[in-house]
């Protein structure tokens, strides 16, 4: 077989609803990695939030913050970092708003509010252990390749409307990923296919989220989960189980990866 190289969602995907990695991925994986594949991760997290996840798989290669901090092999090839001008106009949008914004780079993340009770929700699903602490003045002097803005799902439009150097991908009822326009996952994996030389029939991927349309559209053989969110379920060539079925398992019997 020739060699592929697949793609991983985390939060949905690879990790159940309760954050656990299940055994059946967990061999699925080890067996890809057995037969020659390349096995990555595509998130929207930052490389900080999954160090133990990667530790486990050993898994050095993936697209974080949803494409713009980009790693092959444990080297940055690629990084997109947000516009500070239009971020320090978004910030004095958001303040105006009551609405709390947390400024993220590759190795920490920080608000610009003491407390909120929207950041305690949102960030406390993905049980992780690092909290954002308080410094408004991060994004000043960093590249910060993603923003959390944490706001009610009809209050996202007037952002949509107003920064159109954004683009904005709820990930939570309360909070929405901000991104740098036309960034995505899709872009990312494209950075790491041309750099090891994969064609396109070569590469997988595997997601459910909002975050993941653009990759399942874009990526030939896209797999979306059988508890993905509908429009992913419509971007992608093939539907699997939901990640607490052996989701991954299962679809990856499906393209006939594991054969």
């Amino acid at each position: 077989m020739t060699m592929k190289i697949i793609f991983f969602d985390i939060d949905g995907t690879l990790l159940d609803h309760d954050k656990r990695l299940p055994d059946s991925a967990r061999q699925a994986i080890q067996t890809l990695k057995e037969k020659g594949h390349e096995v990555a991760i595509a998130t929207g997290r930052a490389p900080f939030m999954f160090a133990d996840l990667r530790e486990e798989l050993d898994i050095q290669t993936f697209v974080s913050y949803n494409g713009q901090y980009v790693v092959l092999k444990g080297e940055v090839i690629y990084n997109n970092p947000l516009n500070k001008g239009s971020l320090q106009s978004l910030t004095d949008m958001a303040v105006a708003n009551n609405h709390p914004i947390v400024y993220m780079d590759h190795e920490d993340m920080k608000a610009n509010v003491p407390h909120h009770d929207y950041i305690f929700e949102s960030i406390n699903t993905l049980k992780i252990e690092k909290f954002p602490t308080h410094d408004p003045n991060y994004f000043k002097e960093r590249e910060i390749y993603q923003a959390l803005l944490f706001c009610l799902e009809q209050e996202e439009e007037f952002y949509e409307r107003e920064f159109k150097h954004f683009d904005f991908i709820r990930w939570h009822p309360l909070s929405v990923d901000v991104l740098p326009a036309g960034g995505s996952k899709a872009k990312g994996i494209e950075k790491i296919t041309e750099k090891l030389g994969f064609g396109k029939e070569d590469v997988f991927a595997f997601g459910d989220g909002l975050n993941d349309v653009e990759m399942l559209k874009t990526v030939s053989n896209s797999i979306a989960m059988g508890n993905a969110h509908d429009m992913a379920k419509k971007a992608a060539k093939y539907i699997t189980k939901s990640v607490d079925e052996d989701g991954i398992l299962h679809g990856l019997r499906m393209v006939r990866l594991l054969d």
